[in-house]
């Protein structure tokens, strides 16, 4: 059995913050080579969850919230060498734990559409993007 140690680091380095998305599948959609952006998605996120095996980073949950409304968890990724042992869901829970009062929302990665139903959470089918300004009509 693997001894995993969870906790908020809110400080985290972006660098193994990047190593961990690009061990996920998560790096493909996101900036991961442009470092001075990761570190302001690391320093303005308002929790950042992790899980680590012997100090090694294999999970991470960071999300922007308000702690009594609502919750997004932007980035939820596992080392691949770790997923389907229940480590994406103890990271989501223990996320939820800390704003119990919050909605947690995220967006599927596309790999992951069927996995979250199968964990209790809810489709939602009334989510809208807007990426670049000039889309705006």
């Amino acid at each position: 059995m693997m001894d995993i140690t969870y906790k908020i680091e809110n400080q985290l380095d972006p660098k193994e913050f990047v190593e961990v998305l690009r061990r996920s599948t998560l790096a493909e959609r996101r900036p991961v080579d442009d470092l001075e952006r990761m570190k302001k998605m690391c320093e303005n996120a308002d929790l950042i969850v992790t899980a680590r095996l012997d100090g090694k980073l294999i999970g991470i949950a960071r999300s922007v919230t308000d702690f009594v409304y609502c919750t997004y968890l932007s980035d939820l990724a596992v080392d691949e060498k770790y997923q389907r042992k229940g480590i994406g869901k103890k990271l989501i829970e223990e996320t939820k734990k800390l704003t119990p009062q919050a909605k947690l929302i995220l967006l599927s990665a596309p790999a992951a559409v069927e996995y979250y139903p199968k964990i209790g959470m809810k489709k939602h089918n009334h989510c809208f993007i807007l990426d670049d300004l000039k889309e705006l009509k």
